[in-house]
C-alpha cells in the first residue's frame, strides 16, 4: 500500500491586515521554518568548534558575523542560482520573478556559491586563509541541508520518479491534470481503492535528507574531529555531497522545464554535481602538501 502525501505546508497563519489598501494574509510555511532550524544548528555546531579552537583567533562575535554573511549568501545565491540554472527562460520573460522567492525556487549549488563569496569576504576582513574558514564551516552545513530536504518533503515538492514499491508516495501536486480539481477527501477515497498507486513516486526528498544530511554530517563531522591538512575537510564535504546528490538524481524527477540533458538520464542536478566531485578530489590532492591547522585555546569571548 502506497502513502498519500497530505501534509499542510503552512505551519501557521498570522492575523490578516490591510496595508496601502490591500489585504494581506501572512502565512508561515514549514519550509521557511526549516531555514531557521538550519541556521540554528549551524550556530550551535559552530560555537562548539569555536570553543574547541578549530578556527584560531576567532571568537563567538566574529563567528556570528560569519554566520550573518552566510545567511545572506545562502538566500541570495540560492535564488539567483535557481533562476540561472533552472528558470532562465522564465526570468527573461519576467525579470521580477527574481524578487519573488516565496513562489518557490532555491538552488543548493547557487546557495553554495553565495556562501563561498560571503565567506571569502569575511575571511578577507579577518585576514584569515579562505580554506581555513571553509574547513571550519564545512561540518556545519549537512544538517541544514537535511532539514531543508525535510522542508521539501513537507511541502510535497521536488518529488522522485514513479515507483511500484510499497514505500511509494502519491504527491497530489504531481498527479495528472484531471486530479487537480479534486479535494483531499476525494483523493483519499481514490487512494484507499488503490487507483492512485500507479502515480506513486520515490520520496527522494527523504533519501536526500538522509544521505546529504545525516550521513554526510556524520562523515564530515567525525573526519574533522582530528586536525587535518588544509583543504581536506572542505574536500570531504564537496566530494560527499557531489556523490550523494549524483546518486539520488537517478530516482528524482528532473525539472519539468529542463528534462534530461543527455543520454536519457543525465539531469541538471547531476551536471552541477560533477564539478563538486572534481573539486573534492582536487582539494584532497592539494591537501597533501598543505599545513595542518592545529586547534588553539578558545579566543576571548568564546565562553
Amino acid at each position: 500500500m502506497t502513502i498519500l502525501h497530505q501534509i499542510d505546508p503552512v505551519a501557521f497563519s498570522l492575523p490578516a491586515f490591510e496595508l496601502f489598501g490591500r489585504q494581506f494574509h501572512p502565512q508561515v510555511h514549514w519550509y521557511g521554518l526549516m531555514y531557521l532550524v538550519a541556521f540554528t544548528s549551524a550556530w550551535l555546531l559552530g560555537r562548539t568548534r569555536i570553543r574547541a579552537g578549530r578556527l584560531p583567533g576567532v571568537d563567538y562575535n566574529a563567528f556570528g558575523d560569519l554566520l550573518f554573511y552566510c545567511m545572506f549568501g545562502v538566500i541570495l545565491g540560492g535564488r539567483i542560482g535557481y533562476v540561472l540554472f533552472y528558470a532562465f527562460g522564465d526570468f527573461l520573460a519576467d525579470p521580477t520573478m527574481l524578487l519573488r522567492p516565496w513562489e518557490g525556487g532555491m538552488s543548493f549549488h547557487g546557495g553554495l556559491l553565495g556562501v563561498l563569496l560571503a565567506a571569502w569576504l569575511w575571511a578577507r576582513r579577518q585576514r584569515l586563509h579562505f580554506f581555513d574558514v571553509m574547513d571550519f564551516g564545512a561540518p556545519l552545513v549537512p544538517l541544514g541541508l537535511g532539514v531543508g530536504r525535510i522542508g521539501n518533503w513537507i511541502g510535497g515538492e521536488l518529488w522522485g520518479r514513479t515507483t511500484d514499491g510499497s514505500w511509494g508516495v502519491v504527491f497530489p501536486k504531481a498527479l495528472p491534470q484531471p486530479f487537480w480539481s479534486m479535494d483531499l477527501d476525494s483523493l483519499r477515497t481514490l487512494h484507499a481503492s488503490g487507483a492512485l498507486d500507479v502515480h506513486a513516486r520515490h520520496p527522494s526528498q527523504l533519501y536526500q535528507a538522509f544521505l546529504e544530511g545525516v550521513v554526510l554530517f556524520a562523515i564530515v563531522w567525525i573526519y574533522s574531529m582530528k586536525p587535518r591538512r588544509r583543504y581536506a575537510v572542505s574536500g570531504s564535504f564537496a566530494l560527499g555531497y557531489g556523490v550523494f546528490r549524483f546518486i539520488v538524481e537517478f530516482v528524482r524527477e528532473p525539472d519539468a522545464q529542463l528534462g534530461y540533458l543527455a543520454f536519457g538520464w543525465l539531469t541538471m542536478g547531476q551536471m552541477l554535481s560533477l564539478p563538486l566531485i572534481a573539486l573534492g578530489l582536487f582539494l584532497f590532492w592539494k591537501s597533501r602538501a598543505a599545513p595542518v591547522l592545529e586547534p588553539q585555546a578558545a579566543a576571548s569571548g568564546a565562553r
